[in-house]
C-alpha cells in the first residue's frame, strides 16, 4: 500500500509540474555573462538600479522580459537585440542608447555577435522588489 501511495504521489507531482511549468524551458544567459550593481535607490514604490553588464563574444542574455522599463547605454562592443518574432529589432554600438519596454509581451534576447566583450550600463526602473528580469522560453528562434 505504501509503495502504491508513493507511486501515485510521484505521478501527481510530475503531472502538476508539467501543468505549471509546461514543456518549454527558460533560456539561461550564456557562460561568462556577468553583472554588477553600480547604484541602487528606491523611491515611491519604484526601484532604480544601475548595473554594468558584460557579455563575452558569442554569448547572450537568454530570453527574458522586464517588469518595468529598462534604459541602456553601450560602453563597449555591439549589442544585437532580437524580439520574439526572431527579428533583429536593434543593433547598438558603443555610444548608443536603447530602451526596452516592460511586460511579458516584450520578450527579447541580447546577443554579442562581435569578437570583443560587450559592456552595457543599464538603468532598471522596476516595481519595488521585482527581479531584474523574468526568464522566458525561446519563442522558437533557431538561435539562443
Amino acid at each position: 500500500m505504501r509503495n502504491a501511495l508513493r507511486i501515485a504521489l510521484t505521478g501527481v507531482v510530475a503531472a502538476a509540474t508539467m501543468l505549471v511549468c509546461g514543456t518549454a524551458r527558460a533560456t539561461p544567459a550564456g557562460p561568462g555573462v556577468t553583472a554588477r550593481v553600480i547604484s541602487q535607490k528606491t523611491a515611491g514604490g519604484t526601484d532604480y538600479v544601475l548595473r554594468e553588464i558584460t557579455i563575452p563574444p558569442g554569448q547572450a542574455t537568454g530570453w527574458h522580459y522586464h517588469d518595468g522599463p529598462l534604459y541602456g547605454f553601450v560602453k563597449q562592443g555591439t549589442l544585437s537585440h532580437f524580439d520574439s518574432t526572431c527579428a533583429q529589432d536593434g543593433r547598438y554600438r558603443a555610444g548608443d542608447a536603447l530602451r526596452e519596454p516592460a511586460g511579458p509581451g516584450n520578450v527579447h534576447i541580447g546577443r554579442n555577435l562581435g569578437d570583443t566583450p560587450l559592456v552595457l550600463d543599464v538603468l532598471y526602473v522596476l516595481p519595488h522588489g521585482a527581479p531584474f528580469s523574468e526568464d522566458a522560453p525561446n519563442p522558437g528562434c533557431p538561435f539562443q
